[in-house]
């Protein structure tokens, strides 16, 4: 499995011969310039929930290469007035995709799209494939519907957010990695901008001390996984 990270929360995974990309801000990032979002392949775009700062390059990217967008209903119908395909989920429920099996599950934020309409309640996704199985949280707080992600799924890795502020912070992101049963955790929603600054040898050292690896990506870097 191959891992593109384009920032932020936005990443494109490689899976099955599949182009998977999760949370698409990209060109209203500054730190993210260097990226073409013409050129990032797309075959699904799985959305967690409705903020610009997760959808702004949906549409172009969807309208660029025919992906398909995975949301809740709110979203994908949202999507779907403006001539984009989707396929709709709602909290606990499972679809299997060429790539592998998705489920949506719950997260602790809020959502509403770049235009004010209702985006929905917000989510993340477990996503189970024969190349490993992973859990995509999006942006939450700690709850403690992740410990039954622990208790009912194998995952060999998480994306898990550390900003503090918005979302979890290092503290509660190593608690989360405890919780759902992951001994490698790639980081994201952090540095973006000043709300959600860290101090990276602080997020290091709480995740080694837990025995937990953090993976912070280098934006426009990849990696196999």
């Amino acid at each position: 499995m191959k891992i593109h990270y384009y920032g932020h929360s936005s990443f494109g995974l490689e899976i099955n011969g599949n182009n998977i990309l999760f949370d698409p801000f990209i060109s209203p990032n500054e730190k993210a310039s260097k990226i073409q979002v013409k050129e990032i392949p797309a075959d699904f775009i799985l959305v967690s929930h409705g903020h610009q700062d997760h959808v702004a390059d949906v549409e172009e990217i969807a309208k660029n290469t025919g992906a398909k967008i995975v949301s809740n209903f709110e979203i994908v119908s949202w999507f779907e007035e403006k001539g984009l395909e989707g396929h709709p989920m709602n909290h606990g429920g499972h679809w299997s995709f060429d790539f592998g099996r998705v489920q949506y599950v719950n997260a602790v934020h809020s959502s509403v799209l770049p235009d004010g309409t209702y985006g929905g309640n917000p989510g993340g996704f477990v996503v189970e494939t024969s190349q490993g199985n992973f859990y995509y949280a999006g942006d939450t707080a700690l709850c403690m519907d992740m410990e039954l992600i622990g208790r009912y799924k194998q995952l060999d890795f998480a994306f898990l957010p550390i900003g503090d502020n918005f979302t979890m912070g290092i503290e509660d992101g190593v608690r989360a990695a405890k919780m759902v049963g992951v001994k490698k955790v790639i980081a994201m929603h952090y540095d973006t901008f000043g709300y959600i600054e860290i101090n990276h040898e602080e997020a290091r050292k709480a995740f080694e001390e837990a025995g937990i690896e953090l993976i912070m990506m280098e934006i426009g870097k990849s990696m196999n996984i």
